[in-house]
């Protein structure tokens, strides 16, 4: 729970661009007690990441091209994504597109309208 007075802000966004431009407006113009920007998916953990793919210990397709932690069976499920198979397309680099940044704020609360205001006029997702 926050402290009385203080209200939290969660709007999510297309780019981290977005989302970085939306955080500097609202420092700009009040106080944001605390705020992030995280990209987020599906898969759990940071996955691996071999230097050389060829010799690395890579449990599973899903973890390599998803960077998800994955066991042996959940490793296989992952696999089946479109964006694990790289059959996905049309969006830019053939990737899958879609609304993956999450900014999160706390501002006090007498700011939270024009917070979301100034979000949305950076493109945040309505």
């Amino acid at each position: 729970m926050l402290p009385d007075g203080e209200k939290s802000v969660m709007v999510y966004f297309n780019t981290p661009d977005q989302a970085k431009k939306a955080l500097e407006q609202m420092k700009n113009e009040f106080e944001v007690i605390e705020a992030k920007v995280d990209r987020f998916d599906g898969y759990p953990g940071d996955g691996a990441n071999p230097d050389n793919p060829i010799t690395g210990d890579i449990p599973s397709l899903g973890s390599l091209t998803l960077g998800g932690n994955f066991n042996r069976d959940s490793g296989i499920l992952a696999a089946a994504s479109t964006s694990a198979s790289g059959l996905s397309s049309g969006g830019p680099g053939n990737r899958v597109t879609g609304t993956d940044i999450l900014l999160t704020a706390i501002v006090h609360e007498k700011d939270r309208q024009r917070a979301m205001d100034i979000a949305y006029e950076c493109g945040a997702l309505k």
